[in-house]
This record gives C-alpha cells, structure tokens and sequence, in this order.
C-alpha cells in the first residue's frame, strides 16, 4: 500500500483560532497576532497571486541568493498555473543578510507600482553573484520602473522593514532553518523539486482540509 508523502515528511501544525501554538512564554499580544494562522495565511500586506479564491494555500519562505530556492520556483509556478485552485503566498526571508536584504526590499518596493509578480521573477531567474548594479539593470529589464522603486523603497520602508520582521519571526516560531520553507495548507513541507511530489503534498493537504471541514461540521 503506498504510504501518503505527507505522513511521513509533513509536521502538522497546530493552529488555533487563538494563534499557532509555538509561541514562547511570555509573548506580546503583537507577537501572538503576527504568530496568527490569519496572519501567516493572510496578511493583507504580502504579496500573493494565483488564484485568490483557491482551496488551499501554500506559502514560501525564500531568499533571492538561494540556489534551491530558484530551483523550486520553475516547479512551483508551472503548479500554480496548471492546478488553478491554488493561492500562493511570498515570504522574503533574506537569511543571507545584506545584497539579499536589499533584494527583498526592492521586490517589495515593486508592489507600489503593481509589479511585484514580475520583480520577483526577475529576480529569481538571475544567475551568479547578485549586486546592486545587475539587480538594478534586470529589474528594469523586466519593466519596473526603477527610479519610483527607489522612491517607494524610501518613503515606504517602514512597511517593508515591519514585513520582513513578521516573515522572520514567523519563519522562526515555526521551526523553520533555511530557505526555501514551505507551508502547504495546514502543513509544513520539505522543499521538493519534482511535480509528482508537490502535487503528492497538495493532494494531501487538500484531503487533511476536507477532513478537518467534516469533523467541525459533524460537530
């Protein structure tokens, strides 16, 4: 009988309508509302694209100079695309500090102006060593528009200092150690690499969902 991906790699995680319980004793009211499944799932504030009324929703935790993390990112897209049914959610964990910091930042930036979609994969398809010169010269290759980028960046920083911080704390309570990290619904993943196994985890975590509804309404 063939054993589900997920029971054997995924950890589930325990949300609650209070917030995931991985928080540490004695944190903030602030920390507990950025620590929310509503707040992981759904902040307001961080990118997202694919099907907005999808069933399930994955969220990735990524940073530009990671090599897996730009291996995934093909496979993931071409997921989302074929699936249809599928939310995805951008986390910029710049774990690399400094170029990658000012990546994530100038990713963000991109929102203001309705293109982050197109700096990230920008971003992403670049090879080599990053530096602010070849980010900026692929950004406006890609149409953004960098001069209002870098008037965004400033006037915006705050925002998009504040999203990195949640991303960062969130990346953390969840146990996560590196990029890329993934959520899959209600479940934590390992980054894979091939279709099969991605869609083996979101069949999954489709079946753990309609579960869970089944079990509240027979209740």
């Amino acid at each position: 009988m063939k054993i589900k991906l997920s029971l054997i790699f995924c950890a589930v995680l325990a949300f609650t309508a209070a917030g995931i319980q991985l928080q540490k004793a004695g944190a903030t009211t602030s920390s507990e509302d950025t620590l929310s499944r509503e707040a992981i799932l759904h902040d307001p504030l961080i990118p997202a694209e694919g099907n907005s009324q999808g069933d399930i929703t994955i969220v990735e935790y990524f940073d530009y100079r990671c090599l897996p993390c730009k291996a995934v990112n093909p496979v993931l897209q071409e997921i989302i695309r074929e699936d249809g049914h599928i939310r995805l959610v951008f986390k910029d964990w710049p774990i690399f500090g400094g170029v990658s910091t000012y990546a994530a930042r100038l990713g963000l930036a991109a929102k203001f102006q309705n293109k982050y979609s197109e700096a990230h994969a920008a971003l992403m398809s670049m090879q080599g060593k990053l530096s602010t010169e070849s980010m900026l010269r692929t950004l406006a290759k890609a149409g953004i528009d960098i001069s209002r980028a870098q008037r965004d960046l400033a006037i915006n920083h705050q925002e998009i200092d504040a999203i990195l911080a949640r991303n960062q704390e969130q990346a953390t309570a969840l146990g996560f150690e590196g990029t890329p990290a993934l959520m899959i619904g209600d479940f934590r993943v390992p980054a894979v690499f091939n279709t099969a196994d991605f869609k083996q985890y979101i069949a999954d975590a489709r079946t753990a969902t309609k579960h869970k509804r089944e079990l509240i309404g027979a209740n």
